[in-house]
């Protein structure tokens, strides 16, 4: 399948809604659709509050582990700077 072609069936007209909205009231009918939807919001509110808190415990061990390590400022595990032109001027005069 072409790019083109997969990124066109990502837009949906009004044709498209239309008839999709029309599917889903014949499957669960219309007096099940606000439950539906709400039952789908709560649930989508739920998994950004399990989200909110895992991200906020991630958090919570990176500055724990800072603070037992005693370093501050970047990561210490982070490349080294290159060398400065000054060094390296010494070190070609030393050969």
């Amino acid at each position: 399948m072409s790019e083109l072609s997969t990124v066109t069936v990502l837009f949906l007209g009004p044709m498209e809604l239309g008839l999709g909205l029309a599917i889903v009231v014949l499957l669960f009918g219309a007096k099940k659709i606000p439950k539906l939807a709400r039952s789908s919001g709560e649930a989508l509110g739920e998994f950004k509050k399990g989200r909110q808190e895992m991200e906020d415990e991630i958090q919570q061990a990176k500055d724990d582990v800072g603070m037992q390590s005693g370093v501050s400022g970047p990561d210490p595990r982070e490349e080294q700077s290159e060398p400065s032109v000054e060094s390296e001027q010494s070190a070609a005069k030393d050969t």
